[in-house]
């Protein structure tokens, strides 16, 4: 039996032996309306039904636990059928509902300012693990945006991560805007390649430090894959206006907050066209460091909108229940 969730249109209509438009009904059905009752899709004949129930199933699975924040943030924990263990953000406001997802369970990028780095990598998750955090029993409402910030390196799953954006920007799919879905990442080069190659949605880079040596200490990734180096390759994928390019800059202070940053920031980013997204740092369980305070952020903020560079700062949502950037897993290990 082979779950429906995580299959293109193609491929239902492979499974069930159908034509295309009754495999499009099938993903319609299952993507949109979250549907495991096919039996009620009009006009579907009753042999492509006989084949569904012969050889798949729903394949959508909810949570098994949830926490909701004082703000209204809610964090989901989910266990997929091989024991894995990821968690799930959902955040909404009157304009919008947005997901936070995992690509993995764990990490293995090893930055050690993160909890999920700390917990250890289990390994990856399936494309319908990644779905099934927005499509979910508990994940209510219409979800507007998906973030790929939870835990795992995206660029690290990068074909099912594909696969799950193309799925959720289709048409027969979810049918969401690339433009409201963003991927981060600490920086993989050859990901970030084929990932600005294959899809058009906005990628956000985690980059901690604009000084090399500086990066490395918390961003293993950087002795391989500079961030300078993939800094040049998103600027050369900015053909398209209307996609999003930004930089997540997590703020601490004393450690890469000083005016020798700033400008080090500015330098690396000026007259490339990609944003700046200034975040506090949330401690990790047993870490001493602080965020930088507000008026240290928004000096930050200020020069870079004023040296031609967009910036904001971006709010936490979530704190106290671990559910912000770089907690997740905080409860898992």
């Amino acid at each position: 039996m082979r779950s429906l969730c995580g299959l293109t249109a193609s491929e239902v209509s492979d499974l069930a032996e159908c034509k295309e438009r009754h495999a499009l009904a099938i993903t319609n059905w299952l993507y949109k309306r979250k549907s495991d009752d096919f039996m009620l899709i009009k006009g579907l004949p009753g042999k492509v039904k006989e084949k569904l129930k012969e050889t798949s199933f729903h394949g959508i699975y909810g949570p098994v636990s949830s926490i909701k924040s004082v703000d209204g943030t809610v964090k989901y924990l989910f266990r997929n059928e091989d024991g894995k263990e990821f968690e799930t953000v959902l955040m909404s406001n009157p304009k919008r509902t947005t997901v936070c997802v995992s690509s993995q369970s764990g990490c293995r990028m090893g930055c050690p300012f993160c909890a999920t780095g700390q917990y250890g990598f289990r390994g990856d998750l399936s494309v319908r693990d990644i779905l099934t955090q927005v499509l979910g029993p508990g994940i209510d409402g219409k979800v507007t945006h998906v973030v790929f910030m939870g835990m795992g390196e995206p660029m690290d799953n990068l074909d099912n991560v594909l696969k799950a954006c193309d799925i959720m920007t289709a048409e027969w799919g979810m049918a969401l805007s690339p433009r409201n879905i963003t991927v981060s990442t600490v920086g993989i080069t050859p990901g970030v390649r084929k990932f600005l190659d294959s899809c058009e949605c906005n990628m956000a880079l985690s980059l901690f430090s604009p000084f090399p040596e500086e990066r490395l200490k918390s961003v293993p990734a950087e002795r391989k894959y500079p961030a300078k180096e993939i800094i040049e390759v998103m600027k050369s994928a900015m053909t398209d206006k209307k996609r999003r390019m930004s930089v997540a800059y997590i703020m601490i202070r004393d450690l890469n907050d000083t005016r020798r940053h700033l400008e080090g920031l500015m330098e690396l980013l000026r007259n490339t066209g990609i944003r700046v997204n200034l975040l506090p740092y949330h401690s990790v369980p047993g870490e001493d460091y602080v965020s930088s305070p507000p008026e240290t952020m928004n000096h930050f903020k200020h020069e870079l909108v004023i040296s031609g560079i967009s910036a904001s700062i971006r709010k936490s949502s979530g704190t106290d229940i671990f559910a912000a950037c770089g907690l997740l897993a905080s409860y898992l290990k």
